[in-house]
């Protein structure tokens, strides 16, 4: 398999060699699916919490008489009948939402996901990526200068200044390899990695 090679302008200047193992697979869209909603699930922190008529802010006292109003009978505010009762079955704090995948499972989900945007031309390698300063503007600019509106940028190692400059940008995100997620690889219209990144991806999911 191969991968477009852009410059910093994002004008293509060749290919670029890829494993087949992760960048070459059939798409499986059951698997990207069960992939995709195990990530956001297992993200979420379960912290919610509802409280039960025992534990809503009521009086005791009887709203009105038992019979002879005409009225249905009633014993108290906190009933879940009421407005500003309690909940009959409520969320509790330590709700566990995780989702279990397999590593093996997770990884061929990934692989799909790069396989199904190499197929795409969403994905194109890039020598390095840097920025001088850590100015967001001038990340800005040079991201619109390659021609990227929304674009994950990959990178095999840790850049503060890159970091820092696309942090507070909407459409533009930059990861390192081992933290590549797959919401992100599906997120993103356009996908940009280093030629170390793409090494590091053939360790990790091949």
């Amino acid at each position: 398999m191969e991968l477009k090679l852009i410059n910093a302008q994002g004008q293509s200047t060749g290919n670029v060699a890829a494993p087949d193992t992760v960048f070459a697979r059939d798409y499986n869209e059951a698997l990207v699916h069960q992939v995709v909603v195990a990530y956001q699930a297992n993200a979420r922190s379960g912290n919610r919490a509802q409280k039960d008529r025992a534990e809503v802010k009521h009086s005791t006292k009887k709203p009105w008489r038992q019979k002879g109003t005409g009225r249905a009978r009633a014993g108290m505010t906190s009933s879940p009948l009421w407005r500003g009762g309690g909940r009959i079955f409520p969320n509790s704090p330590d709700e566990n939402f995780a989702h279990k995948v397999n590593r093996k499972m997770y990884r061929a989900g990934m692989c799909s996901i790069l396989s199904q945007l190499a197929r795409e031309d969403r994905i194109a390698v890039v020598d390095d990526i840097t920025v001088e300063s850590p100015k967001t503007k001038l990340f800005a600019q040079k991201v619109k200068g390659m021609g990227f509106d929304s674009v994950l940028f990959i990178t095999d190692s840790f850049n503060e200044n890159l970091f820092l400059a696309s942090r507070n940008l909407i459409n533009v995100a930059v990861v390192e390899a081992k933290h590549a997620d797959p919401v992100s690889l599906v997120h993103f219209k356009k996908v940009l990695m280093t030629k170390g990144a793409v090494e590091q991806m053939k360790e990790i999911l091949a």
